[in-house]
């Protein structure tokens, strides 16, 4: 009897296939309440991060952390609805130009879009009820006007410009995030651990997975909107 393929152990959640918990420890998120003035207490490496977190408290002693932007240090106090570099605001409230991360994609979810470490979206304008903001892909992406961003750069910039190096760096960085690695080829795998397998009929993209299919099935084209040569 077979295994079960790699896509199929991982959805298990096996302790071969679980992320390390102490490296989201923290959750760089923003309160709902988030209002006033807050002081940098903590700068803190994150292993399940690629940029710095930060930890910050307000006079009431509440807490929350985010993302460190680049130039942030501790003891600085940011506010909420200010323009400069730390601040949190909504993006209404700034103007065009300015360069934003750590964007919500609707508001009060938090922040999801812009987080890792050395990236920054730009803000190109508004349309309607909308601003348009210019990703680090190069694409514009429309958000509401009252979603939350934090003013400047993520900290981190650099950090894939030194090479790796040892195949263990690459193992542990993987794996402090639940990242499958190293990747095997499809085709180079043996029929019965991955429906490319084998040595025979090396077309994998013929292949259509249904939508809905178990994670085993799920390989090649899933759920195509067309197929065949562009003409």
């Amino acid at each position: 009897m077979g295994k079960r393929i790699i896509q199929q152990a991982r959805g298990k959640g096996s302790l071969s296939y679980r992320v390390r918990r102490r490296a989201y420890s923290v959750k760089p998120s923003y309160p709902g309440n988030l209002n006033g003035e807050y002081e940098v207490i903590k700068l803190i490496t994150s292993a399940g991060h690629t940029s710095p977190v930060v930890k910050l408290r307000n006079k009431k002693g509440e807490i929350f952390y985010n993302l460190a932007n680049k130039g942030l240090y501790e003891g600085q106090v940011i506010k909420t609805g200010g323009s400069n570099d730390g601040d949190v605001s909504k993006l209404d409230e700034l103007k065009n130009g300015t360069k934003i991360f750590n964007i919500e994609n609707q508001p009060n979810d938090g922040g999801k879009f812009i987080r890792s470490g050395g990236n920054a979206g730009i803000i190109l304008g508004r349309k309607e009820k909308k601003i348009i903001v210019l990703m680090p892909s190069k694409q514009e992406k429309y958000f509401y006007a009252n979603c939350r961003a934090t003013v400047g750069e993520t900290a981190g910039q650099g950090r894939l410009d030194k090479p790796i190096l040892k195949a263990g760096k690459q193992h542990f960085i993987k794996k402090s995030r639940n990242k499958l690695w190293p990747r095997t080829s499809a085709i180079k795998m043996n029929a019965i651990d991955h429906p490319f397998g084998s040595g025979r009929g090396k077309r994998p993209k013929s292949k259509i997975a249904q939508r809905f299919s178990s994670p085993g099935q799920k390989v090649g084209l899933v759920r195509p909107r067309r197929t065949g040569r562009k003409k």
